[in-house]
């Protein structure tokens, strides 16, 4: 057994929780998705280089996403997903009905990174407007990610 094979291992539980944040998060499931969180996580957005940290912020997040974004959701699709001894990689096309513009498909690749025991947060890419959009009331509180 070679060195990433034995990482991912060792973190099957992590493997096992970040599939049930997926779950959580696809189903709605506001408590089993902030079950699946360490205590103070941690959300990179790219490309635009900003950050959101902490509990109350992913508890306000998930309120949105769940309330307003999702519910716009036409269709989502798993492209691909990868795992390491790091996290959990999935990219998405996910259809969203835009007020002025109807509905049109965004790329998400998110990666679903290891804490300690749980999802230490996670790393988003897409274009900024879906961004804007999904953390709608937390954008401004966002903080850029020093290099």
């Amino acid at each position: 057994m070679d060195f990433a094979q034995s990482q991912l291992v060792k973190n099957a539980d992590l493997v096992k929780n970040a599939f049930r944040h997926a779950e959580a998060e696809g189903s709605f499931d506001m408590a089993g998705t902030l079950a699946t969180l360490e205590a103070d996580p941690v959300y990179d957005l790219f490309p635009v280089g900003l950050r959101m940290v902490g509990m109350d912020r992913a508890r306000r997040y998930y309120e949105h996403y769940f309330a307003e974004v999702a519910p716009r959701i036409v269709h989502f699709a798993l492209v691909a997903e990868w795992i390491n001894e790091n996290g959990v990689c999935q990219e998405y096309d996910v259809t969203y009905r835009h007020d002025d513009k109807g509905p049109r498909v965004h790329r998400i690749l998110g990666i679903l990174t290891f804490g300690k025991l749980l999802l230490s947060g996670e790393r988003i890419y897409t274009d900024e407007e879906m961004l804007r959009i999904m953390f709608g009331p937390v954008w401004d509180e966002l903080e850029p990610i020093s290099p």
